[in-house]
């Protein structure tokens, strides 16, 4: 009878993201992720055979964790809609390695696409469905919400991570809010606008 395998390819997924998100990208390799395991580099080796197809499972891999972190868990679209942007903003401060790998280039094998992939995105596209109907706004403007407050929050944490902008996380949740505040009196909204701010809770 054949032994059972003890390190699984999702052992060692799980090894490496964490490796990834308190050492950093440069620091994965076969010898970092069988010390974090705890074993030899042989049952990695056998895993995945290489540190290309390594990389290309890890890269799902921090993907799908990312988008774990983003995921908005308030049924409400307004509350959901900020969940996203805080997520962003906490998915850069608490674990930047991370970010930098999934967000900021450092992995090869993940390109999100355009500015519209961030409207087809099925997670995006349910939250902007919401937001037409309950702001009583276009699709065209509900789009040019969540595109802009995606794009200025990931610009802005992503100066934080590269270590050009030195400010604190309730900095950052700030002037989002801000600018989210400018954006939704552009869509032309009846709602009232500082009514539906002074409820938003930084999580």
């Amino acid at each position: 009878m054949p032994r059972s395998v003890q390190i699984t390819k999702e052992k060692i997924l799980t090894a490496a993201l964490d490796v990834l998100i308190r050492d950093g990208y440069l620091a994965v390799n076969i010898k970092s992720i069988a010390k974090e395991l705890k074993c030899s580099t042989q049952p990695i080796a056998w895993q995945f055979g290489n540190m290309d197809n390594m990389r290309e499972a890890l890269t799902k891999e921090a993907v799908a964790y990312a988008n774990q972190k983003m995921m908005p868990t308030s049924t409400n679209c307004i509350e959901a809609f900020w969940q996203v942007g805080y997520a962003y903003i906490n998915l850069a401060f608490d674990t930047p390695n991370l970010f930098r790998f999934v967000y900021m280039g450092e992995s090869k094998n993940y390109c999100r696409g355009g500015f519209d992939s961030i409207l087809t995105d099925s997670g995006n596209a349910v939250l902007i469905d919401k937001l037409c109907k309950y702001l009583d706004i276009s699709r065209k403007q509900a789009d040019m919400l969540l595109q802009r407050m995606i794009v200025y929050t990931h610009g802005i944490v992503s100066l934080v991570v590269a270590g050009v902008l030195n400010c604190t996380k309730e900095q950052v949740y700030s002037i989002v809010k801000e600018f989210g505040s400018d954006l939704l009196s552009l869509t032309g909204t009846a709602l009232d606008i500082e009514a539906v701010m002074s409820n938003i809770i930084e999580v």
